[in-house]
């Protein structure tokens, strides 16, 4: 990646920055490493080391460390950074509602750096950041529903999620202030040990942060959500043309989508497939855990799995286990469509895939990569997407209107 600096007396010049981004689960290493708009790679870690970026281009890892416990996830994310070259532009990847080890991973992040600047809106999904709290839509995260799916409840502020880490609130009238004044309101936090905690509305103010945040220095991190990603890209990237269709010529595989995610709108985004002619496999949580059975290969153009039934968010890890082993025979020889970054990591497991080239995307978060053997994936975070992503991913990949093929009424090979 690169940034443009004047030389003496002279017009700008290129100069190459190594970035290196670290991501908790697969579906956000993907979608940053479409945001960071240059050739880029990811790798399903753990990092080796060392861990380094080739000229131009970007490295994401996928640390897979969202549900392990905190001193692991922090033990990742160390390694990952003390693995690093000098000079690399570092980035941590962190969910955008605050899930994860967010404070363990914070707190390792921050070790041996000149300072971490933390700004966690996401305008493309409407979530902000005022007061130092985040916002859905307006309404702070802690009054909504959305960690009904966690063992505990919502941070009530960005800081309380960073637990121990010393931290200090940027305030947006700050953050859209004179030239030169967020870059000094950072560098005053610094010097009082303390991290900064940016508010932020619109991508606007996200860049506004990025580019403070480098004029700082290579010691400088940034720990953000894909929003924070996309301004670092904007800095530094060069866009990739992407062609999401079919290579002209190619054989079309069956195209299988799995959705592992517990959101609500899931069951409405599979219906919008349902409705085009896709073959639907619904699996019960009592039979994922109980019974467990193998998917055939998928006859019809189209298969969507999806898991029914209500479990409690601490059988969330064994269910999506299962729901890999599941597919794992008809996922061989399919593109696929993964939904929930657990979800994506364990089937790309299964198939001992260990690094991806995103390509482009669909809509926000809905990245397409290929594997090493051209096959298209597309990942996607379990809590994005309107009523009809799956449609839109779904023809981006297969253009054509689907056929419906019947098959057995279970989907399910004994």
């Amino acid at each position: 990646m690169s940034l443009s600096e004047a030389g003496p007396g002279g017009p700008a010049r290129a100069v190459h920055r190594p970035v290196l981004a670290l991501a908790d689960d697969l579906s956000g290493a993907a979608e940053t490493a479409v945001a960071l708009r240059s050739p880029a790679r990811i790798l399903l870690g753990p990092a080796p080391e060392p861990v380094a970026a080739e000229p131009g281009e970007a490295l994401v890892v996928d640390l897979d460390s969202r549900q392990l416990p905190g001193a692991k996830a922090a033990r990742a994310v160390r390694d990952a950074t003390h693995a690093a070259p000098a000079g690399t532009v570092l980035f941590k990847k962190i969910d955008s509602l605050l899930r994860g080890n967010l404070a363990a991973e914070a707190a390792a992040y921050a070790q041996d750096g000149a300072g971490v600047v933390i700004a966690t809106a996401l305008p493309a999904a409407r979530r902000t950041v005022l007061g130092g709290v985040v916002r859905l839509d307006g309404t702070p995260l802690h009054e909504t529903d959305a960690w009904r799916a966690e063992t505990r409840p919502a941070p009530l502020s960005v800081a309380d999620a960073l637990g121990d880490l010393s931290s200090a609130p940027v305030p947006l009238t700050v953050v859209r202030g004179a030239p030169g004044a967020l870059r000094e309101a950072l560098r005053a936090r610094f010097a009082h040990d303390r991290h900064p905690v940016c508010d932020a509305e619109t991508e606007a103010d996200l860049d506004a942060i990025a580019a403070a945040a480098l004029e700082l220095g290579p010691g400088v991190r940034l720990l953000g959500t894909g929003g924070l990603a996309g301004a670092l890209g904007r800095l530094l990237g060069t866009p990739v043309p992407a062609r999401l269709a079919p290579y002209a010529g190619d054989s079309v595989r069956p195209l299988l989508v799995v959705v592992g995610t517990a959101e609500p709108s899931a069951r409405g985004q599979v219906a919008h497939l349902v409705a085009d002619g896709a073959h639907h496999v619904a699996l019960g949580t009592r039979e994922l855990l109980r019974s467990p059975r193998r998917l055939a290969p998928p006859v019809a153009p189209v298969t969507v799995v999806r898991i029914t039934g209500a479990a409690s968010p601490a059988l969330a890890r064994r269910l999506v286990a299962a729901l890999a082993d599941t597919v794992a025979d008809a996922a061989q020889g399919c593109d696929l469509v993964l939904t929930g970054g657990e979800t994506a990591r364990r089937v790309l497991d299964g198939l001992r895939i260990t690094d991806l080239r995103p390509v482009g995307q669909v809509h926000h978060g809905a990245v397409v990569s290929r594997t090493p053997d051209g096959r298209s994936v597309v990942t996607r975070p379990g809590s994005y997407g309107e009523a009809d992503s799956l449609r839109r991913i779904v023809r981006a990949l297969r253009p054509a209107p689907v056929q419906h093929v019947p098959t057995d009424p279970t989907g399910v090979a004994p």
